[in-house]
């Protein structure tokens, strides 16, 4: 990190110390102090856009900013905003920017790794429960990674499966290595008990993002008979000892208008969470069941519940799918994240299970310059409207074009699936979407091609 970093790092820390002391009196405080500081204005957009919350005790995201402070365990927060805010994005972003315009090539912000394939459960439409438990990285191999991604300035780092949490001493061990890296899981909930909680407690940088596919029977349907239990009693647990976590959400045909229900909003905010992933249902894997795959209409109100929602309940939500036009188009293939299986392949993106690199062959750096990945990075955004973002579900005419071309193999070692094939299941929902996402981005005021 550069002198200046260190500074304004060390004035955040400061700033944060300050606020947590009694965050309804100083963050006002705070607030007025950055007024004073920014004389030339540099920062005026910010600094209102903070005032619409600070100075409204009623306001949605106020709630949820003491909500933290109360809800979770000071030093949790404490590690949680000097990862997020100070390594993982004020010194790691610009970082990234600057080793992209230099190298030619796509830095992630986030890496998603599979520490094993291996899981506990069988749910249904799961590409995961194709794999079976054969496949691991090693401890170094993870340790190895983690270690080449911060010397490309990033410090994020999410886990997948598999079940993650079979591997949940190397986990620990992991975070225990890198204090100041934030990581997180995708997980089905039912491996944390009460010691696992008491180890998270413990390093104070890792923080779950478990699957619930809304309530028991709709849980149960996917996920098997008694799930449902077990992931209340994980949060339960996770609530008791003040640990931060979040829900992650696949919305499916069968499920979505219980996910998008200000019904489950409310629960998952009673259950404790602090944020929602949401996912809609992909057709990956030869085995996978297209039925689930939501319609036009579906995905649509799911577009407008979530906005909805973000202005009335305190709780963070991001939509892989239709929050595009925030982040400009698709993020995979580097871009801000990629995958990296169990096997060591390291794919654009966890739904896209096509490779041209492995970790135990390239390094980071290297599959980040491969033909794949480059493809990616020249061809995105793949959509002029960014709530198209994806060149498989929305665009599938796109990702055959760059796995035939890259020379990219499919990384599902039992039964490889044809990526023809695999967009072939997409386009009939492409091509409706289409039409709704069109009227939906003209409304909000954009042109087809704009590229904002």
């Amino acid at each position: 990190m550069k002198l200046k970093d260190k500074a304004s790092a060390y004035i955040l820390e400061k700033a944060y110390g300050y606020a947590a002391g009694n965050p309804e009196e100083n963050l006002p405080k705070l607030l007025k102090w950055a007024d004073e500081f920014d004389r030339g204005d540099n920062w005026k957009s910010q600094r209102d856009y903070f005032h619409t919350i600070v100075d409204d005790p009623g306001n949605t995201w106020y709630r949820y900013i003491m909500g933290l402070y109360q809800d979770i365990d000071p030093g949790v927060l404490r590690a949680t905003f000097k990862n997020f805010l100070i390594h993982a994005s004020m010194a790691g972003y610009p970082a990234q920017r600057k080793l992209e315009e230099k190298l030619d090539c796509n830095i992630p912000w986030a890496i998603l790794m599979d520490p094993t394939s291996a899981c506990n459960l069988k749910c249904t439409g799961c590409w995961a429960a194709e794999y079976g438990n054969q496949l691991n990285m090693t401890y170094e191999e993870l340790d190895n990674i983690i270690n080449q991604a911060n010397e490309l300035g990033t410090y994020f780092f999410l886990y997948s499966g598999g079940e993650p949490l079979v591997r949940k001493a190397d986990i620990i061990r992991l975070c225990e290595a890198y204090p100041d890296c934030q990581f997180t899981a995708f997980t089905n909930g039912t491996l944390i008990d009460e010691a696992f909680a008491g180890e998270m407690l413990r390093v104070k940088n890792f923080i779950p993002a478990i699957s619930v596919e809304g309530f028991e029977q709709d849980t149960d349907f996917r996920r098997g008979m008694g799930t449902f239990k077990k992931v209340e009693n994980a949060m339960r647990i996770l609530k008791e000892k003040k640990l931060p976590f979040g829900i992650s959400c696949c919305y499916t045909s069968k499920n979505v208008k219980m996910i998008g229900s200000e019904e489950y909003f409310d629960q998952m905010i009673a259950w404790g969470a602090k944020f929602c992933w949401f996912f809609t249902y992909m057709p990956v894997g030869n085995e996978a069941v297209p039925e689930l795959m939501v319609t036009a209409e579906q995905r649509e109100f799911m577009y407008h519940q979530i906005r909805k929602f973000r202005q009335t309940k305190p709780l963070f939500t991001l939509d892989f799918w239709n929050d595009g036009e925030y982040s400009g188009g698709c993020l995979a293939g580097g871009r801000r994240y990629l995958h990296i299986n169990a096997n060591g392949d390291m794919e654009p993106c966890a739904f896209i299970h096509y490779s041209d690199s492995n970790i135990r062959e390239k390094t980071l750096l290297e599959a980040l310059q491969s033909p794949l990945f480059q493809a990616y990075r020249k061809n995105q955004p793949f959509n002029g409207n960014h709530l198209r973002p994806c060149p498989l579900l929305d665009n599938p005419e796109a990702l055959p074009k760059m796995v035939e071309r890259s020379g990219a193999h499919s990384t599902d070692l039992q039964d490889p699936e044809d990526v023809h094939k695999l967009s072939g299941k997409c386009r009939r929902a492409a091509g409706n979407w289409a039409q709704t996402a069109d009227r939906i981005w003209e409304c909000a005021g954009h042109c087809s091609g704009c590229g904002y």
